[in-house]
């Protein structure tokens, strides 16, 4: 499950997919309330800003809701938005041994979303965050860093499926080779729109995949890939019992949720 889903509901449809709404938001009242909450936003923004730079180990370390600064390198990209007129977006990033990070709605133009690819450096600036289980960077701001570019190659982590050591690589690039696609619906089909196959092409695909016997669902996230695709395609023409290697980044929601990037048959 998508929290965007959650949070498109809340805001009367932010947008229909990835795309961007052009409306012109109409005219509102600033309250005192607001106001107050302006203020203590941009105090929070000035208390992030001022930290200093840590190590992913510091960063896993670091309290549920305290300011966070980290150096890391983008390696994907999902679509850009807007609300309200604030152009935002979400990424995953890595440093090398150290660990992922996911970038949660952090504020970018669509310039600068466009200059942001995968082995961009960045310095972000933001608080840590917890949404059931998913660890991750919101209400940041952020600064690229020169020249400097990684790529990260994608680790193999199939032999921590089902183990408690999995979770260390949470938003890392990661790697599960050898795996049987499972039937996914009460018909046999070898993928659903959405988790509960409410949706139609253009949603997030959700498919079943075994291993030595213990089966678990993985999903293309249709902001990250969309219907357009290879891997998407590439999942729609998936047969139950085909054996595939699949790599993507190693989310989480209320336990692993990775959202994968490609297929290929074994």
């Amino acid at each position: 499950m998508k929290r965007k889903i959650i949070a498109v509901a809340a805001v009367c449809a932010l947008f229909a997919a990835a795309g961007c709404n052009n409306n012109t938001p109409a005219a509102t009242t600033t309250t005192a309330a607001q106001a107050e909450q302006t203020t203590a936003a941009a105090e929070n923004n000035t208390s992030a800003s001022a930290a200093d730079v840590i190590s992913h180990e510091d960063y896993i370390k670091a309290d549920i809701d305290s300011p966070v600064s980290v150096e890391t390198f983008v390696q994907g990209k999902q679509s850009w938005w807007e609300d309200n007129g604030v152009g935002q977006a979400s990424f995953y990033a890595q440093n090398n041994p150290e660990g992922g990070y996911f970038l949660y709605n952090m504020p970018c133009t669509k310039e600068e979303y466009d200059k942001i690819v995968p082995g961009t450096k960045l310095r972000v600036n933001g608080f840590k965050a917890e949404w059931s289980g998913e660890i991750e960077i919101i209400d940041s701001t952020y600064e690229i860093l020169g020249d400097e570019t990684f790529i990260a190659a994608a680790e193999d982590v199939t032999a921590l499926l089902g183990k408690d050591e999995l979770i260390d690589h949470q938003n890392e690039f990661v790697a599960f080779k050898g795996m049987t696609v499972e039937a996914s619906g009460d018909n046999g089909e070898a993928f659903l729109y959405k988790w509960d196959n409410s949706g139609s092409d253009g949603d997030d695909l959700y498919f079943k995949v075994s291993k030595d016997g213990t089966t678990y669902t993985f999903t293309v996230e249709s902001y990250l890939c969309d219907k357009d695709s290879q891997v998407y395609s590439d999942i729609k023409n998936l047969k139950v019992g085909d054996v595939v290697d699949l790599e993507g980044f190693l989310y989480w929601y209320n336990g692993a949720n990775p959202h994968i990037t490609s297929v290929k048959k074994a």
